[in-house]
């Protein structure tokens, strides 16, 4: 069934001081669009539900990337191709450039959004897993005021978060502390390009003293939501990497991760992929850590 584009109605924001207006006004009637790469395929399969968008594309004030001495901030409005193409994303947080890099094709990136991406809600999105292993803090806005949580406690499960119905995302702040972090970002997928992750994982990890003294894991299509997997950092922190440590790993991640079996691919493939990029990352910070104890 095709959607039809009589039963709806599409406005464009002029001013970020215009929406929150309009969301203050109307709570859960309008439906903000900012690229709208996913929207779009919904109408076209006739499963558009909102009635009334309000575009934001025309919304300057959601779109910018602000850099100083401790931090990279996002708007929401800023589109994966802004973020893949700026020069010190790419230098201090190549993570989130890379899987910028991973939206659809070169027009996605030039019209899908961040927070559209974030808002969205899909276990497989692609920033998520790079935005939890930064330490990212999301800005949300409306009328009332701003405020500022952990990325990690946005979203709570299938296609939900804390967002509230008069909000948007302002932006997200990634400290800049990551420079002697070993990084890691991977995604499975059908194809190398335009392709809905099966399984990816991102980490970072920082060695001292040939121990583990800093380590952030997270993940796509391994739960109802994009996951930081707490569990399995637990067990590599504050060690020195060992056949049995690792094994404890593995085997964390193994019972934190509630893959579903779909379309794209099964639950059995999808635990037992994560587990290999998770030995894939060891492997690398294994090498670091020789690197350490020779030095």
């Amino acid at each position: 069934m095709r959607g039809n584009p009589e039963a709806h109605e599409l406005i464009a924001a002029t001013s970020l001081a215009e929406t929150l207006a309009r969301l203050a006004e109307e709570p859960g009637v309008w439906t903000p669009i900012a690229g709208g790469t996913e929207l779009m395929v919904a109408h076209a399969a006739g499963r558009l539900s909102a009635q009334k968008l309000m575009s934001l594309s025309t919304v300057p004030e959601l779109s910018f990337v602000k850099v100083d001495a401790h931090s990279v901030s996002i708007g929401g409005g800023t589109t994966f191709g802004q973020i893949r193409r700026h020069a010190t994303i790419a230098s201090d947080f190549p993570l989130l450039a890379q899987a910028a890099g991973w939206i659809g094709s070169i027009a996605n990136q030039n019209r899908a959004t961040l927070a559209g991406n974030i808002v969205n809600g899909s276990p497989a999105a692609d920033a998520p897993p790079a935005l939890l292993v930064y330490d990212a803090e999301i800005e949300l806005i409306s009328q009332r005021g701003s405020r500022r949580i952990p990325y990690a406690d946005f979203h709570l499960g299938y296609k939900q978060s804390v967002l509230e119905r008069d909000e948007l995302v302002l932006a997200l702040h990634l400290p800049s502390r990551f420079e002697n972090h070993v990084r890691y970002l991977r995604k499975v997928g059908t194809r190398n390009a335009m392709a809905i992750t099966k399984v990816a994982l991102a980490a970072t990890a920082l060695i001292a003293e040939g121990r583990v003294t800093e380590i952030r894991l997270a993940a796509a299509s391994l739960a109802d939501r994009p996951l930081r997997l707490t569990a399995t950092e637990a067990v590599l922190f504050n060690k020195t990497l060992s056949r049995g440590i690792r094994a404890a790993a593995r085997t964390a991640l193994l019972n934190e991760v509630r893959p579903i079996d779909d379309i794209r691919s099964t639950t059995m493939y999808r635990s037992h992929v994560a587990a290999n990029l998770l030995d894939e990352f060891l492997d690398a910070l294994e090498h670091k850590q020789a690197a350490e104890l020779i030095a």
